[in-house]
C-alpha cells in the first residue's frame, strides 16, 4: 500500500493556476480547443441513447479513459490530463449520461446503463479495443460496471474515493454522506435547489475538500455552466435514485462468483474530515478483485484529482507504467 502520513488540518485559501481557454475552433468533429497544458479536442458522439460529449488528448501510447463524478464534468480531470499526455498516453474524458454537455435522457441512470454508454463510445464509436479505465466518485462506480460488463476491454481499473455500491464499506457511510438520501427523495431536491445551484454545489466543493478553495472560482463557474441548466441537477439526482438498482446488480455479480481479474488501483483521500474515504475504496474492491494496489493521498479530501493532481498523477502513472510489458 502507498499511504501518506500526516494530520488533516485547515489550509489557508490560495489561488490555483488559471486555465487559459482558446476561442472555439472550427472543423469536422470538434467544437472547440481548450488549453489545459495540452490541447484537447471537444467532440460529441451520437450513441444509441445519448449524445455524449467527450474530450480527447492525442498520444502515441495506450488510451486512458477518465470518468468524472458528482457534481462535476470531464473538467475535473483538467489538472491530471497534462501529466498523462506528457507520459505518452492518449486520453478520453467523457461527460457521463445527463451531465456536462452530454444529453439528458429521462431514465437509465443506474451504473449498468451509464457503463453501456461508455462501452459504446469506446468500442463502437471510437473503435478502441482495450483501455485503462479511471473513475472518481460516480465515475468510479461506472468504471467498475464497465470492467464487469467488458472485462476483456479493460487493461486496468482505477477507482478514486468511492466504494463499489453494495460491496464492502457502505457507500453512504451510514448516513454521513447525508446528501445521498436527500437526492434519492423524489422531487424535493429539485424544488429546494432550483435557482440556488451555486449555493448548493459550492458547499460540497468546499466541505469535501481539504483546502477550501481547491476547486476555485473558475472551476465552479465551469461546473455551474452545465449544472445550472434546467433539468441538469435533476438528472444528476437520478444517479442517487438508482442506487438500489446498482447495489442489487453488484451484489448479484458477487453472489454469482464474479471476480475482477485485471490489475486494480484503489485510491482514497487521506483527510476523512473532508470526506476523503482513505482505505475504504481498497476494502471495497478487495471483496471482488484479485489484484488490488492501494494508495492513500495526503492532504486530500474527496476531490483527489483536483486537490492533489500531481500526487495523484504520480501514483496513477507509477501504476500504469508498471503494467507495460506485464502481460495482456
Amino acid at each position: 500500500m502507498i499511504e501518506a502520513s500526516g494530520l488533516c488540518i485547515a489550509v489557508p485559501a490560495g489561488r490555483l493556476p488559471a486555465i487559459r481557454a482558446q476561442s472555439p475552433g472550427t472543423g469536422s468533429g470538434h467544437e472547440r480547443v481548450l488549453t489545459v497544458g495540452h490541447p484537447l479536442q471537444h467532440r460529441t458522439a451520437a450513441l444509441k441513447h445519448v449524445a455524449m460529449h467527450y474530450v480527447a488528448a492525442a498520444g502515441a501510447g495506450e488510451t486512458v479513459v477518465l470518468l468524472h463524478g458528482w457534481p462535476q464534468t470531464w473538467y475535473a480531470w483538467r489538472l491530471v490530463i497534462p501529466h498523462l499526455a506528457r507520459a505518452g498516453f492518449a486520453v478520453i474524458a467523457p461527460d457521463l449520461r445527463g451531465l456536462g454537455d452530454t444529453s439528458r435522457p429521462a431514465d437509465g441512470y443506474d451504473s449498468g446503463s451509464v457503463a453501456g454508454d461508455v462501452v459504446e463510445l469506446l468500442q463502437s464509436h471510437l473503435e478502441i479495443p482495450r483501455f485503462h479505465l479511471v473513475g472518481h466518485d460516480w465515475g468510479g462506480a461506472t468504471a467498475f460496471a464497465v470492467a464487469a460488463a467488458a472485462p476483456a476491454a479493460v487493461r486496468s481499473l482505477t477507482v478514486v474515493d468511492v466504494t463499489v455500491p453494495g460491496l464492502g464499506p457502505d457507500l453512504s457511510q451510514g448516513g454521513r454522506r447525508w446528501h445521498h438520501a436527500f437526492h434519492m427523495t423524489p422531487d424535493l431536491p429539485e424544488a429546494l435547489t432550483e435557482g440556488r445551484e451555486r449555493v448548493y454545489l459550492s458547499w460540497f466543493y468546499r466541505a469535501f475538500s481539504h483546502r477550501a478553495d481547491a476547486i476555485d472560482t473558475a472551476a465552479v463557474d465551469e461546473y455551474l455552466r452545465s449544472y445550472g441548466r434546467p433539468g441538469a441537477l435533476g438528472a444528476s439526482f437520478a444517479y442517487y435514485r438508482s442506487i438500489p438498482d446498482t447495489v442489487a446488480a453488484n451484489q448479484a455479480l458477487a453472489k454469482g462468483g464474479f471476480r475482477l481479474a485485471m490489475p486494480v488501483l484503489a485510491v482514497g483521500g487521506r483527510c476523512t474530515v473532508a470526506r476523503g474515504r482513505a482505505r475504504e475504496p481498497a476494502m471495497s474492491l478487495r471483496t471482488i478483485a484479485d489484484d488490488v494496489t492501494e494508495a492513500v493521498i495526503a492532504d486530500s479530501g474527496h476531490f483527489v484529482p483536483e486537490e492533489q493532481p500531481a500526487a495523484f498523477a504520480d501514483v496513477l502513472l507509477s501504476f500504469l507504467v508498471g503494467l507495460r510489458g506485464a502481460g495482456p
